[in-house]
């Protein structure tokens, strides 16, 4: 997966929106969908940081219904390899494709990266490892009426490639987690990840 700085070099800058701001556009959408990424860890603490996006979560299965409720009010692209214009009629994916972005048009700056996950109705399905799972009310909470991802699951997510932005999350976040939250993580990083160096640390 590319940095940062080389998705902005290539494909263009990103808009600073904010969660609050991707609560207003999905206003009203029937489907279920949280934030995810970093903004789960500073809505989780209180503690500010620079963000490059902001991270949308919604089932795969749902592709079709955002497409429709965004039609005409912004537009969608499949980002997996390649960049290709999704309409509200034609939103088959290729197998491959894990994210959406989205942006009001050609001219303007990509607004926000929609990311696709392989979950059903009532069960939370981890990309890193599909055995582990989870109730969907046990892996969402509400703050401001927004939905975010529980923070011992960004932790989890965020393990893979642990980006010096990801380090300072985990840094940030480990002393709030109370001990269910530790343990789930311990048990989910020896499973997927068990030579981490988060491990020695919670």
């Amino acid at each position: 997966m590319m940095e940062h700085d080389e998705i902005l070099r290539l494909y263009g800058p990103w808009k600073p929106n904010t969660p609050a701001d991707a609560a207003l556009l999905l206003d009203g959408y029937p489907g279920r969908w949280w934030i995810a990424g970093g903004w789960v860890i500073e809505a989780f603490t209180g503690v500010s940081r620079i963000h490059g996006d902001v991270d949308i979560g919604i089932p795969r299965a749902d592709v079709a219904l955002l497409c429709s409720f965004l039609h005409q009010k912004i537009d969608v692209w499949a980002a997996g390899g390649s960049l290709t214009p999704i309409t509200a009629d034609s939103s088959d994916l290729p197998e491959d494709c894990e994210n959406l972005w989205l942006r009001a048009s050609g001219a303007d700056p990509w607004e926000y990266d929609v990311l696709l996950e392989n979950t059903d109705l009532s069960t939370w399905i981890c990309k890193r490892d599909a055995t582990i799972t989870r109730p969907f009310v046990d892996v969402l909470w509400q703050q401001d009426g927004v939905a975010f991802l529980r923070p011992e699951v960004q932790l989890l997510l965020k393990a893979k490639r642990a980006h010096p932005k990801d380090t300072s999350d985990f840094d940030t976040c480990l002393p709030a987690l109370d001990q269910g939250s530790r343990l789930w993580l311990v048990d989910a990083l020896r499973q997927v990840y068990p030579d981490h160096s988060w491990l020695r640390r919670i």
